[in-house]
C-alpha cells in the first residue's frame, strides 16, 4: 500500500526496545535528560542521543531547552494515548516483562499514565462516574452530563475552563494492567492535579506509582463508590 499513514514508521521507531524503554519512562509526564534516557535504555549517551533524534524527527518527542541543559519529553497526550494502548494490547497477548518487587502493586493500583490517573484506582473512578450518571458512555467516546458537571465543579474542577481548550474533556484510554478503560482527556488531568493539590496523593520517586495517603484513600473511594450501597449512599464531601 503506497497511500495513507506510514504505520511502518510509527511501528519502527517505538520496535526499538530501547527506545521502547525511554519511551516508557516518559510516560510518568516528566521531562529527562539524555543522560537519564540513556540509563533508562540501558545504552551509551551517544547512542540515546541517536535514538532521541529519531524519536523527535518522528514526531513521538519534544526537545526542550533549560540553560545549558536539554531535556525531553512526549510530544503531546495523543503519544502517551498510543502507548498506553499498545501497553493494553500487549497485555491482551501475554506479552509482559515480569519485574517482581514492592513497586509492582503499587503501579497495578494507582500510577500516572501521562498525566492522568491509571490502574486500579483509575478504572475505579470512571466506573464510578457512568454509574453515578455523571459521564455517559456514547459509542467509543464519553460526554459528562450537567449533573455531572456540576458534581465536579462542586470538588474544586473548573469545568467551563476545562471546556475552553482544544484538549478533549473526557477521553477513555485502555489500562494495560487492568485491561480496561480510564480516564483520560483535559477532565483526566484536572482530577489527578486535584488530588495532588489537595494532599490526598503523591508521585513516588523514580516511579510512575501513585502513593495515596490512607486519608486521601478514604476521600477518594468515597468520592467515588462502586457498590450499589456506596452509590445510593452518594459520596461524601471532599471538604468533610
Amino acid at each position: 500500500m503506497k497511500e495513507g499513514p506510514d504505520i511502518a514508521q510509527i511501528g519502527a521507531l517505538i520496535g526499538d526496545p530501547a527506545r521502547a524503554n525511554m519511551l516508557t519512562a516518559l510516560m510518568d509526564g516528566r521531562a529527562l535528560t539524555a543522560t537519564e534516557l540513556a540509563e533508562v535504555g540501558g545504552i551509551t549517551l551517544q547512542t540515546a542521543s541517536t535514538h532521541l533524534s529519531k524519536l523527535e524527527a518522528g514526531g513521538l518527542l519534544a526537545q526542550r531547552k533549560q540553560g545549558r541543559h536539554r531535556y525531553f519529553a512526549l510530544a503531546d497526550d495523543g503519544v502517551g494515548k498510543l502507548l498506553e494502548s499498545i501497553m493494553g494490547f500487549a497485555a491482551t497477548r501475554g506479552h509482559l516483562r515480569h519485574r517482581p518487587g514492592p513497586k509492582e502493586p503499587a503501579l497495578r493500583k494507582a500510577r500516572i499514565c501521562y498525566d492522568h490517573l491509571a490502574g486500579d484506582y483509575g478504572v475505579r473512578m470512571l466506573d464510578s462516574l457512568i454509574a453515578s450518571g455523571a459521564i455517559l458512555e456514547v459509542g467509543d467516546g464519553l460526554n459528562l452530563t450537567e449533573c455531572g458537571e456540576a458534581r465536579l465543579t462542586s470538588i474544586g474542577i473548573d469545568v467551563t475552563g476545562l471546556r475552553s481548550t482544544r484538549r478533549p474533556l473526557c477521553r477513555s484510554c485502555l489500562d494495560w494492567s487492568e485491561r480496561r478503560a480510564h480516564l483520560a482527556g483535559s477532565l483526566g488531568k484536572a482530577l489527578l492535579s486535584n488530588f495532588f493539590d489537595k494532599g490526598w496523593a503523591r508521585r513516588m520517586e523514580n516511579s510512575r506509582s501513585i502513593l495515596f495517603t490512607s486519608e486521601g484513600e478514604r476521600r477518594f473511594l468515597a468520592l467515588f463508590p462502586i457498590e450499589a450501597g456506596e452509590l445510593d449512599k452518594g459520596p461524601e464531601s471532599v471538604d468533610a
